[in-house]
């Protein structure tokens, strides 16, 4: 039986091998190939891209300043700290040096006053004892050995005995000399940790004002303007309170006066009621604000205690000196000092801590101002207690 005919068409090979039959130059396959190397170039450059901040406002870079500048109030009594217990240990270890180079030549005097008998010993041929003892590394353990001991003078007992104590405290100072270095290095790396965290703080908060044209500081300073005038509003207020106390105080005090002089003697009477540790306060208030007065105008600079400039815990300290009170250089420490004080019952002299972490500090003056050293880029200045977040308030003295 012949074989079927197939019925199907034969097909045409326009496969793999068809296409290789076009030019790759031909107008169409170029456009073709640039149009996807364009796409693919984009796409690469998309996601390689990395997305772009938008800028911040004028509000924003003025909170992150704000805020910057209260971090580096914050490192700069860190590095306060770190520099007065620095000075404290290298105090202190100059101290034990000293005392260790005096026991040594306490111990050095001994060692020749042994050498002298040794040398006694020598010359009536009884070397050999001494000789031994002086090279012993326990000496006292040596003349323990009875029938040596009783060789012995009451004198070169003694002698010994005072050799053995010098040796044992030269032994203990240096071992606490020692300690103490290693407890300076200590302070001295964290002051230097300090001082780096506050140079890093100021460089970004001066970059981050660098950046703002010239529009947009003009806003900055609007914006300082309008927090400072709140500020100014709170103070107005709190001097017309204090105005109305006095007044009263005032008003009482003549009419205890008048109740106790019916007759109408002028003599004073109990006075104005403050007693005699409110006026001896208010005394050394008057030393310590004539003193903060005069230093109005001079720079801010982290870490100085004056004359020529401070930060704001070093301008308190210098102040209160002034009037006979030695306050601590922090303010984590000066807050601790005295008496705590409500805002409402403010005196001038008292001291006004700022934010939760106690990182600034004023002066009150009364009427709701302050003098202090306010951050770097300004000068000892008055100003509103209100124109930061009041942490609490003490009275020094």
């Amino acid at each position: 039986m012949p074989a079927l005919a197939s019925h199907r068409k034969p097909r045409t090979r326009t496969g793999i091998a068809g296409m290789a039959g076009l030019r790759t130059n031909s107008p169409a396959v170029g456009f073709t190939t640039a149009a996807l190397a364009s796409v693919t170039l984009l796409s690469t450059q998309s996601a390689n891209a990395a997305p772009t901040e938008p800028k911040p406002s004028v509000e924003e870079v003025q909170k992150k300043v704000d805020d910057l500048y209260r971090q580096a109030g914050t490192a700069t009594e860190k590095y306060n700290k770190a520099k007065e217990s620095t000075d404290e240990k290298r105090r202190e270890v100059d101290q034990l040096l000293d005392d260790a180079a005096k026991r040594t030549d306490k111990l050095n005097e001994s060692r020749r006053t042994l050498g002298n008998y040794a040398a006694a010993q020598y010359r009536t041929g009884a070397v050999t004892p001494t000789a031994a003892l002086l090279l012993a590394d326990s000496p006292q353990a040596y003349f323990d050995q009875t029938q040596l001991m009783d060789r012995m003078t009451d004198r070169q007992r003694t002698v010994i005995d005072d050799y053995e104590t010098q040796r044992a405290a030269a032994a203990k100072q240096r071992a606490e000399a020692t300690k103490s270095l290693e407890s300076l290095t200590d302070s001295q790396k964290a002051l230097r940790t300090s001082k780096q965290e506050v140079q890093a703080k100021l460089s970004e908060a001066r970059s981050l004002l660098s950046k703002l044209t010239a529009e947009e500081k003009a806003r900055l300073a609007a914006i300082e303007r309008e927090k400072e005038e709140v500020a100014r509003r709170k103070a107005e207020a709190k001097a017309k309170e204090e105005a109305k106390a006095r007044a009263d105080a005032e008003a009482e005090r003549k009419r205890r006066e008048q109740a106790q002089q019916p007759g109408g003697d002028t003599s004073t009477g109990t006075g104005t009621g403050t007693g005699s540790s409110g006026g001896a306060y208010a005394a050394k208030a008057d030393k310590v604000l004539s003193f903060a007065r005069s230093q109005m105008g001079k720079p801010y600079v982290w870490g100085a205690t004056g004359p020529s400039s401070y930060d704001c815990s070093g301008l308190t300290q210098a102040a209160w000196k002034a009037a006979g009170v030695d306050l601590p250089r922090t303010t984590w420490d000066q807050v601790k000092v005295g008496k705590r004080i409500a805002t409402q019952d403010l005196l001038p002299g008292d001291l006004v801590f700022f934010y939760d972490d106690i990182s600034h500090v004023g002066i009150y003056i009364g009427d709701g101002k302050m003098i202090h050293a306010p951050k770097p880029g300004a000068n000892v200045r008055e100003e509103s207690i209100y124109y930061m977040p009041i942490y609490g308030s003490v009275r020094p003295a």
